[in-house]
């Protein structure tokens, strides 16, 4: 939480004016469970700092429309109903237009999604994108790589983490969707059979190599086996915010 408290802090390049925050999800109260909880407590936290917060879910029942909770939450209750496990039907541009007017009409200056399997998250984090806003995206979610919807939501993840802001990873396994790391999945087995070739073909290629994981060793044998130190640096680890 406190991390996240401070990924606002830094995300309008490290100006500490106060921001105007829409968190997003299919998944708030009424309904119970960690990610509706962890959206409600770090709102309060962010209004704590005096932040104006609001949050954006999808209708529960007969509750509909603008709602005011704890400490002055602003929670836009849309008129959408869940079709599975709580989430909207997917859209992509019929959502657009109420979007844009929340967004506008509270003045947002950072755009919150949350939770992978949320379908209003990633719409709303690729409109918001779209309008020019900050986004920061939340993955609450532990799944795998192996099932059909596990593959599934990595693309849809691929696709939305493409162009934002921050992303939070708050489970070792989340951190593995969403931090690139050099594994087999990344190619970096294609580089050490690549670099060399287009080395040779092209005396003036550089290449700089950020990142760590397993497959480092196999590309720095690779650079001495070809003695190609000069035309292949090795950074390592790179933290996010120098990349």
């Amino acid at each position: 939480m406190l991390f996240q408290v401070s990924v606002f802090r830094n995300t309008m390049d490290g100006q500490s004016r106060k921001h105007r925050i829409l968190m997003v999800s299919d998944f708030f109260f009424p309904n119970f469970g960690g990610v509706e909880s962890h959206i409600y407590y770090l709102s309060q936290c962010l209004l704590k700092l005096r932040h104006k917060v609001v949050v954006m879910t999808h209708a529960y029942g007969k509750r509909s429309g603008v709602r005011y909770v704890t400490d002055g939450l602003k929670v836009y209750y849309v008129p959408w109903r869940p079709f599975l496990m709580q989430n909207t039907l997917p859209t992509l541009f019929m959502t657009f237009p109420i979007i844009r007017t929340i967004l506008i009409r509270e003045k947002i200056s950072v755009v919150h999604g949350h939770q992978a399997f949320s379908t209003m998250c990633h719409e709303a984090l690729m409109h918001a994108r779209t309008m020019g806003y900050k986004v920061v995206f939340t993955d609450h979610s532990l799944y795998g790589f192996a099932d059909v919807g596990s593959i599934h939501m990595n693309k849809v993840l691929q696709f939305t983490l493409a162009d934002i802001d921050q992303a939070i990873c708050v489970s070792h396994t989340s951190k593995e969707n969403t931090v690139l790391r050099l594994v087999y999945r990344k190619g970096a087995d294609l580089l050490v059979e690549v670099i060399p070739e287009v080395c040779h073909l092209f005396p003036k290629v550089r290449f700089i190599v950020g990142g760590d994981g397993p497959k480092r060793v196999r590309l720095e044998e690779m650079r001495e086996k070809f003695s190609l130190q000069n035309r292949v640096e090795m950074l390592g680890a790179v933290p996010r915010a120098q990349v």
